[in-house]
């Protein structure tokens, strides 16, 4: 997916620019960035973080950059902060952002004028360097990122760094958070609003929707009000969010606790443990745990000093091995119990039936799968939340293909299988056991997810769960 932060001070930024930055790196496994501008002007790092953790890579630099703006990002896929030259002065800029009309874009820039732009190593086009590219078609900064905002099909939020200080703007349905912390000394911008608590930022700010503001020394200047309606991806919750972030409010950690409580006060399932799986699924089942009685366990655990979260190499065979090298059994919690296991989601399936697999191969009597979340049957049209090239990568639109006969079901025959209460849904959920090889399996209802939330459900995009977008 990604994530980003930014650093305004009246002297050096670089401490707080690394650390910050370095706490988004649960967002985003590819590629890290950072950007400043100081007396000399603009400079820039930008490293591959596959194999090496942000702070590793970027120790040199942060040594020897220097600045009182800077930001810097966390990035799945392509490198950023960019540096641009244009009618607007120079500037660098960083987004999170899934374009997907950018063919569309890229077609009417160059039937306006005589651009181009540099292809990366996959032949795609860098998304920043388009936004980038959107922004330049407009007079000034601000009517090109509102321009751009505007005329993206998917998500944007930017943050945009220039010798007067640094213009962040928010998705314009405010997908993914954009939050402002403030000190004695400056301002800070972050999508996870935790990496402010170590640094000495105050929680000041959240962007709403569409929102555009500048930041400088003398403090946040809203450029262009936020808008009324608002989709902030409810995965953020689920799973992305790391546990100590708050997003409109609402606390990670405590969400998947209801979360697990809410899935624990419809089930009737004997079990002698309940576990999550690591890490996004630990904090569900102890809400789980917690409601039901059942004692919580940890059966495996993740081998964190080298692993601290799997990269994820493009691959599948290669992340599913990744993903199982790094659990390890602890044999004595296993052997002989029921096990009630809780995962974030099942998206292709691979990974939690090895996970099942293992869990048998090590002496469990049962295991009984809970996903946090109801069946994905879309895929996300709104963050990179997976780069599959067909939503028959998921586990439920292979099943439903197999059920109907057909790779392409009519919306109104996908929107049965994702009622709860319908005899389609069961049956696709009763397959999806067998293939796996779980003992039960009872997916999180939307309604009681929703309820975990707390916000008012209109803000909440479900689209991978119900086909259901902003307009509808």
């Amino acid at each position: 997916m990604g994530g980003f932060f930014g650093a305004v001070s009246r002297e050096d930024c670089m401490f707080d620019l690394f650390f910050g930055t370095d706490y988004h790196s649960h967002l985003g496994t590819r590629r890290a960035g950072m950007a400043v501008y100081g007396e000399k002007g603009f400079d820039r790092a930008i490293h591959n973080i596959e194999n090496a953790p942000f702070r590793t890579k970027f120790d040199k630099d942060m040594k020897k950059m220097k600045g009182c703006y800077g930001i810097g990002c966390i990035s799945d896929y392509e490198p950023q902060p960019l540096i641009v030259r244009s009618h607007h002065g120079t500037y660098a800029i960083m987004t999170v952002s899934k374009i997907n009309n950018a063919q569309e874009i890229v077609d009417d820039i160059f039937s306006d004028n005589n651009t181009h732009f540099l292809e990366m190593s996959g032949g795609d086009i860098n998304p920043t360097e388009l936004v980038a590219a959107i922004i330049n078609q407009k007079e000034n900064l601000i009517e090109g990122i509102r321009y751009a905002l505007e005329i993206v099909d998917g998500s944007l939020t930017l943050m945009l760094l220039t010798p007067k200080g640094i213009y962040a703007a928010r998705d314009k349905y405010g997908r993914t958070p954009l939050v402002i912390g403030c000190k004695e000394d400056g301002y800070g911008l972050a999508m996870e609003s935790f990496a402010f608590q170590n640094l000495g930022y105050a929680p000041m700010k959240e962007l709403g929707p569409g929102e555009i503001v500048v930041v400088d020394e003398a403090g946040v200047k809203t450029l262009m009000a936020p808008g009324s309606k608002m989709k902030i991806c409810t995965f953020l919750w689920v799973y992305y969010g790391y546990p100590a972030s708050v997003y409109e409010g609402v606390s990670v950690e405590q969400m998947r606790y209801n979360c697990g409580r809410n899935m624990a006060r419809r089930d009737n399932v004997e079990a002698d443990i309940v576990a999550g799986v690591p890490d996004s699924g630990t904090a569900h089942a102890v809400g789980y745990a917690n409601a039901s009685g059942i004692p919580f366990s940890r059966p495996f655990i993740k081998y964190t000093p080298t692993w601290p979260r799997s990269f994820m190499p493009t691959v599948q065979s290669k992340r599913d091995m990744i993903a199982k090298m790094k659990m390890l059994a602890v044999h004595d919690l296993i052997r002989d119990q029921r096990i009630l296991l809780i995962d974030d989601s099942i998206v292709r399936g691979t990974q939690l039936r090895e996970t099942t697999e293992f869990l048998y191969e090590n002496g469990a009597k049962e295991v009984h799968i809970r996903p946090a979340c109801p069946p994905l049957v879309y895929g996300c049209r709104f963050l990179n939340f997976s780069r599959s090239s067909s939503e028959m990568d998921l586990i439920t639109r292979r099943v439903i293909a197999r059920l109907e006969g057909t790779d392409e079901a009519p919306d109104e025959v996908l929107r049965e299988y994702t009622d709860p209460e319908s005899e389609k849904y069961e049956q696709m959920v009763d397959e999806i056991r067998k293939e796996l090889n779980f003992t039960t399996l009872r997916f999180n209802r939307l309604d009681d997810m929703l309820d975990a939330v707390g916000i008012p459900k209109e803000n909440l995009c479900t689209y991978c769960w119900n086909g259901r977008d902003i307009e509808e």
